[in-house]
């Protein structure tokens, strides 16, 4: 009888929201996968979750650590990059948060890096495996819209008390266009592949805020046209996706709630798990609708497929490509920005003909 291959040994950077909320739990759930060690410096808050999980102060000292296979990288924007190029150097497997880097330099360093020392690199684009998501994405496959002409993402939120935070802080990688663009964009390219140019507009909206809470771009594909929208002053109102087509038009209203089920301490996997009552609505061309049942969403579904690229049983869930061309359109939309123009992605034609 063939003897199981042991679990993937997991080495978390960072305990603060990103890694006790998503990371921790969902790489916990998943088969192939244990989470072995944490770098934090309240071991505390890490045992009171995880009581035999080794915990290292700093995370030079977790990536030094020859029992961690992988290691994912879930701290502050400015230090992916760094600690990424560290643990590569060591010879461990990446996982890092989005966003990939700071610059898309930067993150082809990385890809250039892992390359180089044949280790697999993946970006935490999560939200690949959102129940709206993954909903819109049926409906666009089954023909149900026709062919798309306006494809609308928005992430809104109601906070209008600036938090003391790194994400709100005037720091390289903070604000909005950052934080919560690299979900948008990863979907859209998901769906719709490389946009023709990016036409995109920050604000700085809340009192006493000091980076941008307000970002709006338009991905330019043709006749299509793909906005992404965030902001931080919206109470109610907006719908998650609004489609239109050829055939018809549709509207999912409400987000994906594993966010909320993972702070209210649900573990991935447990009865109701990324379930969605909120169904997506389809008008025909005479503005009839129709309820289509959300498709459940599960982000475990990252981890798995990580666990199954590194056993070489299947490809990686994000291509490095796919984080290259996120990276390119955060930064020509930062560009677009400052500039006031539609700009153009910045890609080599070799990473064109990758994709």
């Amino acid at each position: 009888m063939d003897t199981p291959a042991r679990p993937i040994r997991v080495g978390l950077l960072g305990y603060g929201f990103a890694g006790k909320t998503f990371h921790a739990p969902l790489i916990a759930a998943c088969d192939g996968l244990v989470l072995h060690a944490v770098a934090s410096r309240d071991a505390g808050k890490v045992h009171a979750d995880f009581p035999g999980v080794t915990v290292h102060a700093a995370p030079e000292a977790l990536i030094a650590d020859d029992t961690v296979d992988l290691v994912v990288v879930a701290t502050p924007n400015d230090t992916h990059a760094p600690l990424a190029r560290t643990a590569l150097e060591a010879g461990r497997h990446v996982v890092v948060d989005k966003p990939f880097a700071l610059d898309l330099q930067e993150a082809r360093g990385l890809v250039a890096l892992a390359e180089t020392t044949g280790r697999h690199l993946q970006v935490f684009h999560n939200r690949r495996w959102d129940s709206d998501f993954l909903t819109v994405r049926r409906a666009i496959e089954d023909g149900a819209i026709g062919r798309v002409t306006h494809f609308e993402s928005r992430i809104d939120r109601f906070r209008p008390q600036v938090r003391d935070r790194w994400r709100e802080n005037a720091a390289p990688g903070a604000g909005v266009w950052f934080d919560l663009g690299p979900h948008m964009v990863d979907q859209a390219l998901a769906l719709f592949g490389l946009p023709d140019s990016v036409t995109a507009s920050v604000a700085i909206q809340r009192d006493g805020a000091q980076v941008d809470d307000w970002a709006h771009a338009v991905l330019e594909y043709g006749q299509l046209r793909v906005v992404v929208h965030a902001g931080m002053l919206v109470a109610g109102g907006s719908a998650r996706f609004t489609v239109h087509g050829t055939g018809g038009s549709a509207v999912k209203l409400k987000a994906d709630g594993q966010e909320v089920q993972l702070l209210a301490g649900l573990r991935p996997g447990a009865p109701g798990w990324g379930e969605d009552a909120d169904a997506l609505v389809v008008y025909d061309g005479s503005g009839e609708p129709r309820s289509i049942p959300a498709t459940p969403g599960d982000q475990r579904g990252f981890y798995t497929a990580v666990a199954a690229a590194l056993a070489g049983d299947a490809p990686p869930p994000v291509r490095p490509i796919e984080a290259l061309a996120v990276m390119a359109v955060l930064e020509a939309g930062a560009a677009s920005a400052r500039g006031g123009r539609s700009m153009p992605l910045p890609l080599t034609p070799e990473e064109r003909a990758a994709w």
